[in-house]
């Protein structure tokens, strides 16, 4: 398979520091990484319940995911609410 040579595209960037966020900051919320987190150790456990047989228990694990899977998009909604309305204040070049 040949490459065409005519492209002049920049090659992707390798670190983070090389995307330009456009003048945004970038906001961290703590509780979203370990909803997910969460998330994903009740899920491993209840696939693991269902492996060895115990349904009862898989199921009351896959209720248990779906709760702190709502429960991340809740807090992933309300901090982009939260601190959207922050930056928009920002942005109009009042100090904070």
């Amino acid at each position: 398979m040949e490459k065409s040579s005519g492209g002049s595209a920049p090659p992707p960037p390798l670190h983070m520091e090389d995307f330009q966020l456009e003048g945004k900051k970038p906001v961290k919320n703590p509780f979203v990484p370990i909803g997910a987190l969460v998330t994903v150790g009740v899920l491993t456990a209840g696939l693991i319940s269902f492996r060895y047989g115990n349904s009862q228990l898989g199921q009351k694990l896959m209720r248990a995911r779906v709760v702190a899977q709502g429960a991340t998009v809740a807090l992933m909604i309300g901090s982009a609410y939260y601190y959207g309305d922050e930056i928009k204040l920002f942005k109009k070049g009042s100090s904070p």
